[in-house]
C-alpha cells in the first residue's frame, strides 16, 4: 500500500483494470523537463552547467555562484508554478504509445508536490495525453504496486532515476523496470544502471521493450 495517503486516493479512483500495466514518469519521460527548466533558469537570470547527475551543484547565479540546495528547491516549486509555460512532450512519446494504449492500462505516476496536480495534470491535457495522472511525495513502490493491484497480468514501468525502479523493484519484484532520459547531456552523466534496469535510448526502443514486456 502508498506510504502517501493522497497517493492511495488518487489511485482508488481510477477505474479498475485488468489489462496488463505500464506506468509512466513525467518529467524526463513523458514530457521534456530539463530543457525547459534551463531556459527557464536563464530566463531568471540563472544558468545550468550539466557537470554531474544531479541538479543540486548544477544551477549558478549570475555572478557564476553555485545556487544554494535551498535555492534549487526554491527555483524547482517556481518553475512547477509555470511549467504550462514552458514544458513540452518528450520526443516520440505519442507516436510511441499509439501501440500500446488499446492492450493496456496506462497511468502516469509524477513525483511531485500534490498541490501542483491540478496545474500538470491541464498541462497533459493540453498536450493530449488522456492518461490518468498520481502524484506522489513518497516513494513510487508502493503507488505501483498499488497500482497493480495484484491483477493476473504483467506490470512495466518507465522512468529517468534509476532509485524509483529500484523502489519499484522492491515493492514489485515482477515488474519489468526501464530507464528513459530525454535529455541526452544529462543522460551522459549518470552513473551505470543496475543490470536489472533496461536502459533505452529513445521512445521507439522503450516502447519496443515495454510491448514485450507486456505481452503485447
Amino acid at each position: 500500500m502508498s506510504d502517501d495517503p493522497d497517493t492511495r486516493r488518487q489511485i482508488e479512483s481510477i477505474a479498475e483494470d485488468n489489462r496488463p500495466l505500464l506506468v509512466l514518469d513525467v518529467d524526463e519521460v513523458v514530457l521534456e523537463f530539463l530543457g525547459p527548466f534551463m531556459r527557464w533558469l536563464e530566463s531568471e537570470g540563472f544558468s545550468f552547467r550539466a557537470q554531474s547527475f544531479a541538479l543540486n551543484g548544477n544551477i549558478f547565479d549570475s555572478e557564476g555562484s553555485a545556487a544554494a540546495k535551498e535555492t534549487v528547491e526554491s527555483l524547482i516549486t517556481r518553475f512547477f508554478e509555470v511549467q504550462h509555460e514552458w514544458q513540452i512532450l518528450a520526443p516520440g512519446f505519442s507516436d510511441a504509445l499509439d501501440s500500446l494504449s488499446q492492450k493496456a492500462q496506462i497511468v502516469l505516476l509524477t513525483a511531485m508536490p500534490h498541490r501542483h496536480f491540478a496545474a500538470r495534470e491541464a498541462l497533459l491535457t493540453s498536450l493530449s495525453v488522456p492518461y490518468p495522472l498520481v502524484t506522489t511525495e513518497k516513494a513510487k513502490g508502493p503507488a505501483v504496486s498499488l497500482l497493480h493491484g495484484g491483477r493476473d497480468a504483467p506490470v512495466a514501468f518507465i522512468d529517468d532515476m534509476a532509485y524509483n525502479l529500484l523502489s519499484v523493484a522492491k515493492a514489485l519484484p515482477s515488474a519489468t523496470l526501464i530507464h528513459l532520459m530525454a535529455h541526452r547531456p544529462m543522460r551522459d552523466l549518470m552513473p551505470p544502471l543496475p543490470d536489472s534496469i533496461i536502459a533505452a535510448e529513445d521512445w521507439p526502443m522503450a516502447a519496443r521493450k515495454a510491448r514485450e514486456a507486456l505481452g503485447i
